[in-house]
Order: structure tokens, then C-alpha cells, then sequence
């Protein structure tokens, strides 16, 4: 089987693409998912452990979202409403939340080993999310077919990654400079809106890699 290369730049600008066109929804749900990670840090004052499971939980919920969401504007328009994007993860949540796991886990021992393994992991492990969503081989089986997808374009992969790191660590440091003199109440909501801006980035950027590499399949 012939694997034609993807080009970065293309994939970067499918996701802003996206990112545009779906705006209300992909921030509006994300503001909404995230207020209420928010709401628990005011009113439950020193939840650290809870408020990292709460904060998990809920990406791995919009990551889901995100991944049927792009599959279905595939055919150029979006048919369903996020109640029913919502629901349509609730069969798929825990092998996603497995996933999810195991994948954290590996890349931090990745990292831990000279950071290249990490690299090498995240890149081959780019699409198993979308791979978990929309073909549903089981969480281990996913680690291989996302592996088999980005075969001969990992490089490229590599590239979106660095490409939306860079994105993502400047709108990070200008929020942090922002919020640098604020209380913690005004850090929170600085961080609440942040996190929901960004979080359709990570989002999309696996989903519309999915089904650019299943593409360059001949």
C-alpha cells in the first residue's frame, strides 16, 4: 500500500479552518465544560486532586465531542447539535478515558528517558483518539492502528505538532503576563478562558489528522 506524505501546513490551516467556522460551538462548549471546573474551585476551596480529575474528565468528554464533531462536518455541514455530539461519546467515554491514561503514563516515562521517546510516542500515538472514537478496536488495539496510520508521514506529523505547540505556548504566555497581577480568583478566570480557547486546538488537531492520514491511503 502506497502512503501519500500530508502536507503540515495544510492540516494547520484545515484545523483553523474548523476552528473558525465552528467557533460558538467549539468555544461556547468548552466555556461551558470548563465553568464548571471553575465553579468547583470557588466553591470548594483547596480541591487540588479533585479539581485535576474534574479538569481530565471533562477533556477527555470534548475531545470526544471534538472527534465526531469533524467527522461530522466531513461532508462539508454539520448536522447534529452538541446535545447530541455529547451523547454520541457516552459509548465510547471509558475506552477513551483508558486511552487517555495509558497514554499519559507512556509519554511521561517517554520523557523522563532523554525526551526523545516521548517525542517518538507522541507522534505515533497522534491520532489513537479519534482512532478510539470512530473505529473502536479497544484502547491497546488503538495504540497500533494510530501507529499504522501515521506510518510514512511521521515527520509531517511531527511538523503539526511543533506547528500548534508554538501557537499554543504564546497564547499561554501573553494569557500568564495578563493575569500575572490579577488575585486568584482573577488568575482562575483568566486560566477558565485560556483552557477553553485552547482546548479545540489539541482537539482538533488529532481529529483532523485522523482523517487526513486515513486519506493518504492508496
Amino acid at each position: 500500500m502506497s502512503v501519500q506524505p500530508i502536507s503540515p501546513g495544510a492540516v494547520v490551516s484545515r484545523i483553523w479552518e474548523i476552528y473558525r467556522d465552528q467557533f460558538p460551538l467549539l468555544l461556547g462548549t468548552a466555556l461551558v465544560l470548563f465553568g464548571i471546573q471553575f465553579v468547583v474551585y470557588l466553591l470548594i476551596p483547596g480541591s487540588g486532586v479533585a479539581l485535576t480529575i474534574l479538569f481530565w474528565a471533562l477533556g477527555v468528554l470534548y475531545q470526544g465531542m471534538v472527534v465526531k464533531l469533524v467527522q461530522d462536518i466531513q461532508d462539508g455541514r454539520r448536522d447534529h447539535s452538541i446535545a447530541d455530539l455529547i451523547r454520541s461519546v457516552e459509548p465510547v467515554f471509558w475506552p477513551l478515558a483508558a486511552v487517555s491514561i495509558l497514554f499519559g503514563l507512556a509519554l511521561a516515562v517517554g520523557f523522563l528517558l532523554l525526551i526523545i521517546p516521548g517525542l517518538i510516542l507522541m507522534v505515533i500515538w497522534a491520532v489513537v483518539a479519534p482512532v478510539t472514537v470512530l473505529e473502536r478496536p479497544g484502547p491497546f488495539a488503538a495504540f497500533g492502528r494510530s501507529r499504522e496510520l501515521v506510518r510514512g508521514n511521521g515527520w509531517n506529523v511531527f511538523a503539526v505538532i511543533v506547528l500548534l505547540f508554538l501557537a499554543v505556548a504564546v497564547i499561554s504566555v501573553a494569557a500568564g503576563l495578563l493575569a500575572v497581577s490579577l488575585g486568584s480568583v482573577g488568575r482562575a478566570l483568566v486560566q477558565w478562558a485560556v483552557n477553553a480557547a485552547l482546548a479545540p486546538l489539541t482537539a482538533l488537531s488529532a481529529s483532523v489528522l485522523y482523517f487526513t492520514l486515513r486519506g493518504t491511503r492508496a
